[in-house]
């Protein structure tokens, strides 16, 4: 049974506390810069390295992005990486080994990650997710939980180059039935982290060697375009083929990319099919959700990162040079911002998404009766500021209501839209 959704506008009343773990790297700052006045999440604690703890933030911080610093963290205290700090959950801008320990120590003290490090994103149980592609798969943090004796959890948000290919391939696959993939990846130097190459080394120059990248974007849009089957994700059957290159621009992924279909798809399909794509973040209006996840442009020499990378705030992709290929079927540019959608903005969208809105007990009803006409019996993953419960719906158990909106601490009872049929 396929998973489908009715669409709903947000309304939360309630902010919840959050921290950053690696505050004070480039992705960290991106993090407290998007964060900056958040209608759902408030910011209240940063946590880097030994070296940065106990200092001020301003002090603490050399400030990369390309934009003011925000005043509101400046006197922030840095804490050491471990659980505490009063938050109800986390964004963690942590490099990959850093990432293992600490992450699975919050997650274990029962305080939700939302995680943009590569650490955990292909482990069976951990949602790797793209709000407008597989919202289902915040199933699996039921599965995670009980596997791992964790309170909490971990999400995870794709590699900066996977989220730019597979916002369109999504729409795509639905509609043709994709078989192969190959791309060519033109990466900003920011996407290196900061200080990033010397300019000795990028400029003037191409390094057409990225560490580990090929192999991520080769593997990860398998998993985000599959489907769940019992307590893990059967990956999409489909080949991909990636060679990553690092380019001397300041922000910005473009790509190039090739598309194989089970049905051939005309120019003008793959055109009309990208720009009527929206998805449930789309439909829900969560508040870092771009009105268009995909723009298509029209012009022969677009896009490009210095005029595209800003569309949607940073959260929108762009696609243009939409042509028949003549070795596959179809090929195109895309470009995406990579700091922004492809890293902060995109945990961010992705802990939108966890985050609901039904404050009282007969809306909660009426939106999950929405997803029972829809599916049938189900369960639905219900969460309350961290708090995660599972509410077998279908059976009209008052008890089972009484229970789960016992947890409803901070007076807004929340839920996922992902449901999983039974």
């Amino acid at each position: 049974m396929p998973f489908t959704r009715n669409s709903m506008r947000r309304t939360v009343t309630t902010r919840l506390n959050v921290g950053i773990l690696g505050a004070t790297g480039a992705v960290g700052q991106r993090f407290v810069e998007l964060l900056e006045g958040h209608p759902w999440f408030e910011v209240a604690a940063l946590y880097a390295s030994e070296r940065s703890a106990d200092k001020p933030y301003r002090e603490a911080v050399n400030w990369q992005v390309p934009v003011p610093r925000p005043t509101y963290v400046d006197d922030f205290i840095i804490r050491e990486m471990e659980p505490g700090g009063d938050v109800d959950l986390v964004f963690s801008a942590l490099p990959r080994e850093p990432a293992r320990t600490v992450e699975a120590a919050f997650a274990r003290a029962g305080i939700p990650v939302i995680s943009n490090a590569s650490t955990f994103r292909m482990d069976g149980d951990v949602p790797l997710v793209i709000p407008e592609v597989n919202p289902e798969h915040t199933a699996l943090i039921k599965v995670q939980q009980k596997s791992r004796g964790w309170q909490g959890f971990i999400v995870t948000n794709p590699n900066c180059a996977v989220i730019g290919l597979v916002l369109p391939l999504k729409p795509l696959h639905d509609a043709f039935g994709l078989r192969q993939v190959q791309v060519v990846t033109m990466q900003a130097r920011s996407g290196a982290g900061y200080p990033g190459p010397p300019p000795e080394v990028i400029n003037d120059n191409v390094l057409p060697f990225i560490g580990g990248e090929e192999e991520k974007v080769e593997a990860e849009p398998r998993k985000l375009l599959g489907t769940i089957t019992g307590d893990g994700i059967s990956e999409a059957a489909l080949t991909v083929s990636a060679q990553c290159n690092r380019v001397n621009v300041l922000d910005g992924h473009l790509e190039s990319v090739s598309l194989g279909f089970e049905k051939r798809p005309t120019v003008e399909e793959v055109a009309r099919t990208l720009r009527e794509f929206r998805g449930l973040p789309q439909e829900a209006g969560l508040p870092s959700a771009p009105e268009w996840p995909i723009l298509v442009l029209d012009e022969e020499d677009r896009p490009q990162p210095k005029l595209d990378r800003d569309a949607g705030k940073g959260m929108a992709v762009t696609v243009g040079r939409i042509r028949s290929d003549s070795v596959l079927d179809i090929k195109f540019m895309v470009l995406s911002h990579n700091t922004i959608r492809g890293a902060a903005g995109a945990a961010i969208l992705n802990a939108e998404l966890l985050k609901g809105d039904v404050s009282d007990l007969a809306t909660a009803r009426t939106h999950v009766q929405q997803l029972v006409d829809a599916l049938g019996r189900l369960d639905v993953l219900v969460n309350n500021a961290g708090i995660w419960t599972y509410l077998e719906t279908g059976t009209g158990n008052e008890a089972e209501w009484d229970r789960v909106m016992a947890v409803n601490l901070k007076s807004v009872f929340n839920y996922t839209d992902a449901a999983v049929p039974v």
